[in-house]
């Protein structure tokens, strides 16, 4: 079985990152083949940092799914969102990489969420 990892700005895409893990495991045909990681429903309380563990998970996957849109997020200490930590660790441990973008207009984007789109487009 696959496992998937589903990575985008939790806020911005709430109910369709709980509607993309509902859809994969009620599917009678994608629950034999994937099971998802969607951080907000698959971990519980826990006393380790938060980057440690979505980082973690994500190098028990097989594939990344990456979800961009006009935000751009929390950032961490050194300006970069947790998104875009997760693509930037998929890309390093060699997962295949799926990327989907909301909208064509960059003029609605956080600077941060256009530039990361940029580099993602020219990554893939």
């Amino acid at each position: 079985m696959k496992r998937i990892f589903v990575s985008s700005v939790q806020r911005e895409f709430a109910q369709v990152r709980k509607q993309l893990k509902t859809h994969l495991s009620r599917n009678p045909a994608y629950r034999r083949l994937f099971e998802s990681f969607v951080f907000e429903e698959d971990v519980i309380a826990t006393d380790r940092r938060t980057d440690e563990v979505y980082l973690d998970e994500l190098a028990q996957c097989d594939l990344y799914l990456g979800i961009i849109g006009n935000e751009y997020g929390f950032e961490d200490k050194d300006g970069v969102s947790p998104t875009e930590r997760e693509y930037d660790e998929a890309t390093r441990l060699g997962l295949p990489r799926l990327m989907f973008v909301l909208g064509r207009d960059n003029s609605f984007r956080h600077p941060k969420e256009a530039a990361f789109l940029g580099k993602v487009s020219s990554d893939l």
